[in-house]
């Protein structure tokens, strides 16, 4: 028969309380862990997700850019003809009538006061 004293047996307690305590702690280690993967496998997914959908929306504007439109030649734009050709419209050649600050014609006032 094994003697067993009191000391080895609380020896032993202490022992597994301690061993308990570290397979509580690693455990909860692994919970948190296991969290932490999932969340990651989500973002995952989803940043995957984002991806495709910006590639698409990018091959969508890569087919559908219109072509440049080609560059104006400023020297071209406006072109002067020779003062030969050059004519004002009737409207500006003819001399009309100016009005005052009362808006009566200048001819109108000459005539009455002359």
């Amino acid at each position: 028969m094994t003697v067993v004293s009191v000391t080895s047996i609380s020896s032993l307690q202490a022992s597994i309380a301690q061993a308990e305590r570290l397979v509580q702690q690693d455990q909860s280690r692994v919970n948190q862990d296991a969290s932490r993967l999932e969340q990651s496998q989500q973002q995952l997914v989803k940043d995957k997700e984002d991806l495709a959908q910006t590639q698409t929306q990018s091959r969508q504007a890569q087919q559908t850019a219109p072509a440049a439109a080609p560059a104006i030649r400023l020297d071209r734009a406006i072109q002067n003809p020779p003062v030969s050709q050059q004519k004002l419209p009737a409207e500006l050649t003819q001399a009309k009538p100016q009005i005052n600050a009362r808006g009566e014609t200048l001819g109108r006032l000459i005539n009455i006061t002359a």
